[in-house]
């Protein structure tokens, strides 16, 4: 397990198979960041759907609003819809889209990123300035790679749980 240096800017993610540990990056998307800790601390990522997961590219989830309805009608809609909160403004920087990192899924609006993210499998730098990075993974990276793959899955893999680690 990685070490935890920040523990308010650390996301415990509970997957099937284990603990997803990612750093956030307030330095460098203030905005992205304090969004991802409300939505865990109020509990609104929990048991939400990998909607959307492109094998050798990424696992988007963080539809709040439908991605943790158990009937075929709202998993088809996840990756519709967000949280109750804003839109966020582009937060882009320099940082790379490597793989491992955190990044905000939006619609073709760069200002249109809400509560939904995605975690990159490989190197995708084509995204680059293009999307918000506001995270990486710092252990755990093998149970996205386990994340069950489809658009969406047939059985979609979930978040269990997110939560900041000094809440932990």
């Amino acid at each position: 397990m990685a070490e935890i240096k920040d523990p308010e800017n650390t996301i415990l993610m509970e997957l099937k198979d284990g603990t997803v540990i990612i750093e956030l990056l307030p330095d460098i998307a203030p905005k992205h960041c304090e969004r991802m800790k409300e939505l865990a601390r109020s509990g609104a990522y929990d048991n939400v759907c990998f909607h959307r997961v492109i094998d050798g590219f990424m696992a988007q989830t963080g539809d709040v609003q439908h991605g943790d309805m158990e009937d075929g009608f709202n998993i088809r809609m996840a990756g519709t819809g967000g949280s109750d909160l804003p839109n966020l403004p582009a937060e882009f920087s320099g940082i790379p889209h490597d793989r491992g990192t955190l990044g905000a899924a939006r619609s073709a609006n760069p200002d249109s990123a809400n509560s939904q993210f995605f975690l990159n499998f490989k190197d995708n730098h084509f995204l680059n300035r293009q999307y918000t990075v506001y995270g990486r993974v710092i252990s755990g990276m093998e149970h996205v790679d386990a994340i069950t793959r489809g658009e969406p899955p047939a059985d979609p893999d979930r978040m269990i749980s997110v939560k900041v680690a000094a809440d932990a």
